[in-house]
């Protein structure tokens, strides 16, 4: 059973709560410290979804906002979005072309949240992610800016949740073949490990490919979100 703080997403500052608007979210409060202010911000920032903003918005004392996140934004707004609920069967069946994303640990949550991120801008099919780090936590859709509700986002419990898909799965490992761009198989799922052990033997082993990313002589690796937003952005700009 998912308790109740499990089904709601924190989306701190203005730029998560657009997002989240925009890309359907159920917004359940919006909490700020100074409502005009707040409105000069989505004028200025999210003109698409001010009203919407506006008529959530609701103000509170300065001593109480400060309360609500371990640092208050500075747009000055806190928000409560409902989770979407997910399912991993249905996400991997997707028909479209766009690549899926696997991290297989992460352990930096900003820095998965930038993951998330750049698949947002990409027009990935959705984010996977393995270990102890819950994908929604505070911090990972801070560094996201909100974006979770523009793709799927869920965590896996085993890697053989993925035995039977129709997906190949594509390791990303500084010992594969040179990655081209142009060959990426459609629907591809892209598998990251960490910065510091790469993939584990048991995701490559799962493998039906391992392709590299390739780097001038003498640089030994990239940051996660750097190597993901270089492997999509390659698939895009060839024309998906």
């Amino acid at each position: 059973m998912i308790g109740a703080c499990e089904s709601l997403a924190v989306l701190e500052g203005l730029h998560p709560l657009k997002h989240a608007l925009r890309f359907g979210a159920q917004v359940l409060e919006v909490a700020c410290r100074d409502e005009d202010e707040l409105g000069r911000l989505a004028a200025e920032l999210a003109p698409d979804v001010r009203e919407r903003i506006e008529a959530l918005a609701r103000p509170v004392e300065q001593e109480v906002f400060d309360q609500l996140a371990p640092f208050a934004p500075s747009t000055g707004v806190i928000s409560l979005a409902r989770r979407p609920v997910q399912d991993l069967p249905t996400v991997l069946a997707d028909e479209r072309s766009g690549p899926l994303v696997l991290l297989e640990d992460p352990r930096d949550l900003g820095n998965l949240g930038a993951c998330v991120r750049v698949a947002a801008a990409a027009g990935a099919a959705g984010v996977l992610s393995t270990g102890t780090h819950d994908p929604w936590h505070p911090d990972v859709l801070r560094g996201a800016a909100g974006l979770h509700f523009a793709l799927p986002v869920m965590r896996l419990g085993k890697i053989e949740q993925l035995d039977g898909r129709d997906r190949p799965l594509l390791a990303i490992d500084p010992a594969g073949d040179p990655l081209v761009p142009s060959e990426l198989p459609a629907r591809a799922l892209l598998a990251f490990g960490t910065e510091r052990y790469g993939l584990s033997g048991e995701l490559s082993a799962h493998a039906d490919a391992r392709l590299s990313i390739p780097m001038r002589r003498g640089v030994s690796s990239l940051n996660l979100a750097t190597s993901v937003a270089a492997v999509l952005f390659a698939w895009r700009l060839c024309g998906a």
